[in-house]
């Protein structure tokens, strides 16, 4: 699984994965459950991002909490 961000929606994440197709979900703890496809998008606009980015999300891959300092 892959992430990316737009600049023009900094509140979303988009992923993509063969399994799952180009969706996109809030950028909040547990936003993963509120993922919905992203239709209509030009992929040439988004930019990949590390996916531990997603912290808390609940994404596939992305770290659910930060370590103890």
């Amino acid at each position: 699984m892959k992430l990316y961000r737009h600049h023009n929606y900094p509140n979303r994440w988009y992923a993509y994965s063969v399994a799952t197709g180009w969706v996109m979900f809030p950028a909040t703890a547990g936003g993963w459950t509120r993922r919905e496809p992203a239709r209509g998008i030009d992929p040439i606009q988004f930019r990949e991002v590390p996916v531990r980015l997603a912290l808390n999300t609940g994404m596939p891959g992305a770290p659910w909490e930060l370590a103890a300092a």
